[in-house]
């Protein structure tokens, strides 16, 4: 019976020349750096692209990359780090108007079930709604927080800003969601944000 590697071994492994490792690091963490990198303002192509150009980056510099207490956090900053610079490259401003909306009500898929619920499909148009009520700043430190576990901490290194301005945006935000819903959607509304 073969055990699953935790990220650390996988790390050290990489760190000590094992390409097979990073690749193991790179199926374990794909699909969440692509829905992070979806958030961004820029075309699947690009996150697709940026997501392979860090895992290059990171074998062709694997003898000066340090290890980390955390792959997911060093990874999600790595992903938004590559981003930012292919959007400066092409000449276009980084103006932090990243794409948290959830697309047409029809693209929600494999809930059909649910979309033929009226109450759903009334709580999906008040989360939208709810959701243009944060800034851009804000969904993003919801979606690290709730969607990827992340500490303060490790929010605040991925989007380079002081531990404060993390406190103070999941703060804003969960105050203004307390404020335009009732508190049993809540939980719905934060689900249903992650969700898509």
């Amino acid at each position: 019976m073969r055990t699953t590697s935790t990220d650390f071994d996988l790390w050290q492994e990489y760190l000590a020349g094992n390409e097979a490792a990073l690749g193991n690091i790179a199926e374990r963490y794909y699909s969440t750096l692509k829905h992070y990198g979806q958030k961004f303002s820029v075309s699947d192509f690009v996150v697709k692209d940026c997501i392979q150009d860090l895992f290059l980056q990171l074998w062709q510099n694997r003898t000066q990359i340090n290890e980390t207490i955390s792959v997911k956090h060093y990874l999600l900053k790595g992903l938004r780090n590559h981003i930012f610079i292919h959007i400066r490259s092409t000449k276009r401003m980084v103006n932090y108007d990243l794409d948290w909306d959830m697309g047409p009500l029809e693209n929600i898929s494999g809930e059909s079930i649910l979309i033929d619920d009226e109450a759903f499909v009334s709580r999906v148009h008040q989360l939208k709604e709810l959701m243009s009520q944060l800034s851009p700043r804000e969904r993003e430190a919801i979606y690290l927080h709730y969607y990827q576990d992340m500490s303060i901490t490790e929010i605040a290194e991925v989007m380079q800003v002081n531990r404060q301005s993390v406190s103070n945006f999941l703060t804003r935000a969960m105050s203004k969601m307390r404020n335009h819903c009732q508190p049993q959607h809540l939980l719905i509304f934060l689900y249903l944000f992650l969700k898509f």
